[in-house]
């Protein structure tokens, strides 16, 4: 028990340990603040950093904002991360629909042309607009897992076009790392194959293409390549000489461009074994990811 364990000390006794204990306590409690206001601090708050503490140190500098885990953004992983991408769906499916806008006549820099066509298509009726649409959205996919921002000239959500010239502008505004045309040839029965085509070097009206030939030769390169693997098909016989690459200076989408820029033909529409691969889903997706991968290797040079 707390109480009555002992007998009570006489008034003498209690007056002396009264005084004796008023004198101890003051002294034990400066004694402890010396102690704890000390430099050295705990054993445990140098183990751990202070990180039990509810507030920093008034020692502890705080983190530098020019740090690199200040500043720095983590890391996505993705190859393409920031890169800008433009893909221009050939023609567009209701542009048949609109015969009148789409044969006007457009400024492509060396001359005039019409501002779209309605394109080709398989003997069957499968149509090139159609075609287009399905692998640049397949290639959308591809580049967008790897990071990249990807921009189309059309959805299929135009009434029609836009006009070639149009076409250029986007990419331009977008201030694209790569623009990539894709299509599909009309070319004779038994002409077989795909092809890249190259801006020419033309300077003319608004049209100057001389500082991006060569990137986009480069970015033609790569796509050759990486197709002729993802879909197995061969670089055309009937133009090119065979190499799978077309130089042209006629085409307004190319003229117009100010940055890289190619077209690719992926296949003759008019041959009944090149349409039988156009028309297949399977083919598509090869024929997508064999252009992103394209993309990507130049991107990455």
């Amino acid at each position: 028990m707390s109480n009555g364990s002992f007998p009570p000390e006489s008034g003498r006794r209690g007056g002396t340990l009264a005084i004796v204990l008023a004198a101890l306590i003051p002294a034990c409690c400066v004694a402890f603040w010396l102690l704890s206001s000390s430099p050295g601090g705990s054993k445990d708050d140098d183990a751990d950093g202070g990180s039990g503490s509810t507030a920093p140190s008034a020692s502890s500098p705080s983190p530098s904002a020019s740090s690199p885990s200040a500043t720095a953004p983590p890391s996505s992983g993705k190859p393409l991360q920031g890169k800008v991408v433009v893909i221009d769906p050939g023609h567009n499916p209701h542009n048949r629909d609109h015969p009148s806008q789409i044969a006007r006549l457009v400024d492509i820099g060396t001359n005039e042309k019409e501002c779209d066509t309605t394109g080709t298509a398989t003997n069957s009726g499968y149509a090139e607009a159609s075609f287009t649409l399905d692998v640049a959205r397949r290639v959308r996919t591809a580049l967008e897992a790897r990071g990249a921002t990807v921009r189309f000239t059309q959805d299929g959500d135009r009434p029609y076009g836009p006009c070639v010239d149009e076409r250029a502008e986007i990419g331009n505004t977008a201030h694209a790392d790569a623009v990539v045309s894709v299509h599909a040839d009309g070319a004779a029965a038994g002409q077989r194959g795909f092809h890249v085509i190259l801006p020419k070097s033309v300077r003319g009206g608004g049209a100057d293409t001389s500082a991006i030939t060569a990137p986009s030769r480069l970015l033609g390169e790569r796509l050759r390549s990486r197709f002729a693997k993802a879909t197995g098909s061969e670089p055309a016989q009937y133009i090119g000489d065979g190499s799978g690459l077309d130089v042209r200076g006629d085409l307004g989408g190319l003229n117009l461009s100010t940055v890289p820029k190619v077209f690719i033909e992926c296949g003759n529409m008019r041959d009944p074994q090149d349409a039988a691969e156009l028309t297949d889903a399977a083919w598509r997706e090869r024929a997508g990811r064999g252009i992103a991968q394209g993309i990507t290797d130049f991107l990455n040079e």
